[in-house]
């Protein structure tokens, strides 16, 4: 008889924190370019950005999407409901809107029993069914780890694809979700994590950004991408790349998961977080009273987690409208970006 084991012991990493840190994917990637011109291909490796996008006809593109991740908790219904929020909030960050799903398994088979797989498949499998598409086939291997996730096919018109590039000076930038997905998962490793802060992480990885189709049609969103592995820094920076902006945070208007920061304040946090730091931490300038633990949740992992917009200032009033009636509590504006070298600034 097979004996059960939890998830997480199985993993070396969970969720968004398994990405590869930014330093290594860069070396990994350097020198790699399309190989044929494909004047159809209106999104694609350039600005590291959430999706691929394909121009079919003058009114459709497709929106084409891969994320999967090691388990991040040890139920396998809420993982495979957690990575597949994640993997469609891609699509929904580009201002699209899913149409299907195919799912990517791999599974020590001789470890876990076909129950608890099949848990993880029906967690993914009632994401999508809330999203109002199926999954309609997928891939499985034998792996030495758990592997779960999608890849996501969606639609959007392509006059209204949002892109991590598109940013103006001049632009407020507003934040979706809480921080501290990452901080409160490695509570959970290290048995420190309790049901209320459990029943906040789940909240906030199952939320789904389906505000960002909503976003789509307004001319005065000018950029949005969803904050995952490498942390709002990390793909706050791809956004001051992609415009060659200066972005500039108020660190006192962060939105900051409340269960997460007594577990912030110890410095408990993923490997992550570190790796994340050592990669792009030079494209960051914190102002000299902002205290380390407030610095690393910057850097903290987010699985899973909240769109960030970059919003005419006249806008801003009617975006954030859009977020809190979509029941995202934690979505505020969190500061702004003028012209300047591609860096935050932190105050």
């Amino acid at each position: 008889m097979m004996t059960e084991v939890k998830l997480t012991q199985l993993s070396h990493g969970g969720g968004c924190g398994c990405k590869i840190a930014p330093s290594v994917l860069e070396k990994i990637l350097a020198g790699i370019r399309p190989v044929l011109p494909v004047p159809d291909l209106l999104v694609g490796i350039d600005t590291a950005d959430d999706a691929a996008v394909y121009r079919l006809n003058d009114e459709q593109a497709i929106v084409a999407t891969t994320d999967f991740f090691m388990p991040i908790v040890d139920d396998p219904f809420d993982f495979g409901r957690i990575a597949a929020t994640n993997a469609l909030s891609d699509i929904y960050a580009m201002g699209g809107k899913p149409l299907f799903a195919l799912a990517i398994v791999g599974m020590p088979v001789n470890v876990l029993t076909p129950d608890t797989i099949r848990q993880i498949l029906e967690g993914g499998q009632a994401v999508c069914a809330a999203a109002g598409i199926p999954v309609a086939g997928g891939h499985s291997i034998d792996s030495p780890e758990p592997i779960y996730g999608l890849v996501g096919i969606g639609v959007v018109h392509p006059d209204q694809i949002k892109t991590n590039a598109g940013a103006r000076p001049g632009d407020r930038l507003i934040l979706g979700k809480g921080l501290g997905v990452g901080i409160l998962a490695q509570a959970m490793k290290k048995g420190l994590l309790d049901e209320a802060g459990y029943a906040a992480m789940i909240a906030s990885t199952t939320l789904p950004n389906v505000v960002g189709s909503e976003l789509a049609p307004l001319a005065s969103v000018h950029a949005l991408t969803d904050v995952t592995g490498f942390g709002l820094a990390g793909h706050l920076l791809e956004v001051c790349r992609g415009a060659g902006l200066t972005a500039h945070v108020d660190m006192a208007r962060i939105p900051v998961i409340r269960e997460a920061e007594p577990y912030a304040r110890q410095l408990i946090g993923p490997g992550a977080i570190e790796r994340n730091r050592a990669s792009f931490g030079h494209g960051i300038r914190f102002a000299t009273d902002i205290p380390d633990w407030q610095q690393r949740l910057l850097t903290d992992p987010q699985t899973s987690g909240g769109l960030l917009a970059a919003v005419a200032p006249e806008a801003v009033d009617d975006v954030l409208a859009r977020f809190h009636a979509a029941g995202f509590g934690y979505a505020c504006e969190i500061g702004s970006l003028t012209a300047g070298d591609a860096e935050i600034i932190v105050r």
